[in-house]
């Protein structure tokens, strides 16, 4: 007699719950294994030494929101999540040499514990990116922190985007830094005695670096702090005229810009064609049509060239931290010039590989700025409480 064996026509399949518990544990192994990583810190010997003594976060790894890894989420999601503080701001308008004006929100933070004394409480000189100003989120959050901190902050609004009228047809360039200049002499005559340190995000810190490729050791400027900063102005239109990039980031910014004209086409019509400008689809037929023209610049490319920050940075001769992403869809990790922050001692790039642009967010729900927040704090105090040792660590005989 023989018997035979018959599979079962259908196997009971696993529990949900267990699949999940499966998907979840692989995840969170590969999350931690190759998502969190150290940054990649780029600096000269004596530099690097000061940032990793005084700086913990530059030994830390990054550890992104486990659900928003990519720098396209990270961008959009901090757009989204990230929450606004509320600071109590003391507006200033200043004149520029031009007719123009310039907007300055101050919190002076005269309940300062760390710096009682205004006349040496340190100041945090504040510039936003693109179309941005003092009430973007990024520049809460940092204002916040300051704030927490003890420290004064001046924010640098661009001109017409501070709540001031536009007395001129212009508005902002990465290259021009005129008004900023103009700003850093009226904050460091207003408090001669007190410590004065930078802040730019995104163009904000295009403008910044390229005030102190400019000024050399004429900056009056203690220190400063970049973030995802675009290096190389012809990498990041590139980057951004890809065509997810375009429908995501390109697309609105370019609405934004118009939309500034819109707002200024009165005072900017008398000396431009603002319907032509009005055509424009994308930043950099924006910037063909008007902020190359309006600056004076031969064309779009010469105004990309000289607005890229890459080509200066051997000229930078205050301490900086620059901090970019390697997933940042504005700033390509190609773009970032390693091999000139290794011949400037007065330069360190700080590299993460996730964060995006202007994102960098941590924990389950990213509704706070963490990590910008965290390298904010540990620079400002290893700047103002190293400042004789941040001085020898970036001084070289054979650098002028």
């Amino acid at each position: 007699m023989s018997v035979e064996w018959r599979l079962p026509s259908s196997l009971p399949s696993p529990p949900l719950s267990a699949l999940l518990l499966g998907v979840g544990v692989t995840w969170g192994c590969y999350y931690l294994h190759y998502i969190c990583k150290r940054p990649r810190l780029v600096a000269a010997g004596r530099l690097r030494q000061f940032l990793e003594s005084h700086c913990p976060v530059v030994r830390s790894d990054y550890r992104p929101t486990f659900w928003c890894v990519g720098g396209r989420l990270q961008t959009i999601v901090r757009v989204l999540l990230l929450s606004r503080p509320r600071p109590t701001y003391r507006n200033e308008v200043i004149s520029t040499a031009d007719g123009g004006q310039i907007s300055l929100d101050w919190t002076d933070n005269e309940d300062s514990t760390h710096f009682p004394e205004s006349s040496s409480r340190p100041t945090i000189l504040l510039l936003p990116g693109l179309t941005g100003n003092s009430q973007q989120s990024y520049i809460l959050h940092l204002v916040r922190q300051a704030h927490t901190n003890g420290y004064r902050c001046v924010v640098f609004n661009n001109r017409g985007f501070g709540g001031e009228e536009l007395l001129t047809h212009r508005t902002f360039c990465a290259a021009n830094t005129e008004d900023l200049s103009r700003v850093v002499e009226h904050v460091r005559s207003r408090y001669l005695g007190a410590p004065l340190l930078a802040v730019g995000v995104s163009m904000g810190g295009m403008v910044l670096l390229n005030y102190l490729a400019s000024t050399g050791s004429r900056s009056h400027l203690q220190a400063a702090l970049v973030f995802s900063t675009p290096w190389d102005v012809f990498a990041s239109t590139t980057s951004l005229e890809r065509p997810l990039n375009y429908l995501l980031f390109n697309r609105n910014l370019a609405s934004g810009m118009r939309n500034t004209i819109l707002k200024y086409r009165d005072i900017i019509g008398k000396v431009m064609d603002v319907e032509h400008i009005l055509q424009s689809r994308s930043i950099r037929e924006f910037d063909e049509r008007y902020t190359s023209v309006v600056f004076g610049y031969r064309s779009c490319d010469d105004y990309y060239h000289h607005a890229s920050p890459c080509n200066k940075l051997g000229k930078v001769r205050t301490p900086v931290l620059c901090v970019n992403a390697e997933d940042d869809p504005f700033s390509p990790p190609q773009a970032i010039p390693v091999n000139e922050a290794l011949a400037n001692p007065n330069v360190a790039l700080l590299i993460t590989a996730h964060g995006g642009h202007i994102g960098f967010l941590e924990g389950a729900f990213p509704n706070q700025q963490r990590y910008m927040d965290r390298i904010f704090s540990q620079f400002m105090e290893a700047v103002l409480g190293h400042s004789k040792e941040l001085r020898e660590a970036t001084a070289d005989e054979h650098f002028s």
